[in-house]
């Protein structure tokens, strides 16, 4: 029961009125040290409730203030704007029942505008980059600010905004400031330079194990022999598997648009979102996907970052991510708040390695799945190495490459044993400028 954390009743009202009755474990786990003001820099999955976690202590501090200031007073700092909009509506809803006002600062949006909101708001929630836009141009005052939260931060630092993150901690310059990060994981040592630089003796809290997360999804690999292969699955999968929405992940964008093309043609309703796409069919791609509109996304990791889509059942890994924070965050747009999802990845031969390193960086073993109808000559590597890897295959010499090299080798040596060689050193005139011909002695001349 939410009754248990010492929140303000105003606050305890706007729960109950979601009906929100059992905090979920990051909740539990987060809210007694926050609301205590420590710092906290917690791991926690996609869709597991945090924003409540940050929120809900937020709004209390700031209503315990014996007199409301005219001025920013808590910022919360997002990888991208479908974020930052959604994390808006929740500051709203728990917010209903108080004189608390929000603010949202991203991009495309009006400047002159925003900057005008920026005196009217107690919360600011907003993206880096137009952030730091707003401070280069002395719109953004975060000296009073009480509390900062680093949301989604290891997707900020894979997009670039590390050095703006440690700017705007540094703008936040009053000394009680309460510092609150969550991330979906460890982040590396970006992650742990901001941890070093903005909080301040903060309480670690991992919610899940990387092994753990995301324990409603099944995890499938299917093997294809080339990319035509895949496209064949990717269309049974599709009209075979029961979903209410799905997103396909390409590593391209090249591979994204094909794709798209591909499956318009078959008559499914899709979309494609790519960085090359401009915020307008952004928005109207994400919007259709959330109404119902249409069921599928083809999507790079840039354009899905932060997507949070009710509903979404099925994730496709049409190219296997890169590393394994990326695997972590594509399977977090499914199974989302102990719903149950599907991950499938296609795994071609250059797919292997990745898909194994995957697999010990999460410790799991991925269910090995194969369509009868579609299957390929591609079944997997004929050895492996004890880490799951492919066992490399050494070309075999013809003789042939070796001969050569031996030629020219024995070429090589033959001028340089031919070429004439003099160890005298070499003659100069008297003013020491010129240097001198040496004369080659003459044979005698025959008598």
């Amino acid at each position: 029961m939410f009754s248990q954390f010492a929140l303000h009743e105003r606050l305890l009202k706007a729960v109950a009125e979601l009906n929100f009755v059992e905090p979920t474990p990051v909740q539990t786990m987060a809210l007694p040290p926050a609301l205590e003001g420590r710092d906290l820099r917690v791991t926690a999955q996609t869709g597991s409730g945090k924003t409540a976690a940050f929120v809900l202590p937020m709004l209390n501090r700031l209503m315990g203030a014996s007199k409301p200031r005219m001025s920013i007073r808590a910022v919360i700092l997002l990888p991208t704007r479908e974020l930052a909009q959604q994390t808006l509506k929740q500051v709203e809803l728990y917010s209903q029942f108080t004189f608390i006002k929000a603010g949202l600062i991203t991009g495309g949006e009006d400047f002159k505008v925003q900057a005008a909101m920026l005196r009217r708001v107690d919360i600011l929630i907003g993206t880096p980059g137009r952030l730091i836009e707003h401070a280069n141009a002395g719109n953004l005052q975060l000296d009073e600010v009480e509390v900062l939260v680093l949301d989604e931060a290891d997707r900020m630092l894979d997009m670039g905004f590390a050095e703006d993150v440690q700017r705007l901690g540094k703008l936040c310059t009053a000394p009680a400031r309460q510092t609150l990060l969550f991330s979906a994981t460890s982040g590396g040592s970006g992650l742990r330079d901001i941890v070093a630089s903005v909080l301040k003796d903060p309480l670690h809290l991992q919610v899940n194990s990387v092994s753990q997360l995301n324990v409603g999804t099944r995890q499938q690999i299917i093997t294809a022999d080339h990319n035509s292969h895949k496209e064949q699955l990717v269309h049974w999968l599709l009209t075979n598997e029961t979903y209410q929405k799905a997103i396909i992940f390409t590593n391209t964008r090249v591979q994204a648009d094909r794709l798209y093309g591909r499956l318009v043609a078959q008559d499914f309703k899709a979309f494609v979102l790519h960085g090359e796409k401009d915020q307008k069919d952004r928005k109207l791609a994400i919007d259709r996907l959330k109404q119902g509109g249409v069921k599928i996304l083809v999507a790079t990791d840039v354009a899905a970052r932060g997507l949070d889509v009710e509903g979404l059942d099925m994730v496709i890994n049409f190219d296997m991510p890169r590393t394994g924070d990326d695997y972590v965050h594509r399977i977090g747009r499914t199974g989302r708040a102990g719903g149950e999802g599907l991950a499938i990845s296609l795994i071609c031969h250059g797919d292997w390695n990745l898909m194994s390193s995957v697999e010990r960086y999460l410790k799991q073993h991925f269910e090995r799945r194969t369509i009868k109808e579609l299957k390929g000559t591609y079944q997997g590597p004929k050895k492996l190495k004890a880490s799951g890897k492919a066992v490399g295959v050494k070309k075999k010499s013809d003789g042939k490459s070796d001969k050569k090299s031996t030629v020219k080798k024995s070429a090589t040596k033959r001028k340089t044993v031919n070429r004439p060689k003099s160890d005298a050193p070499a003659l100069v005139s008297r003013d020491g400028l010129a240097p001198l011909k040496r004369r080659t002695p003459t044979a005698p001349a025959a008598e």
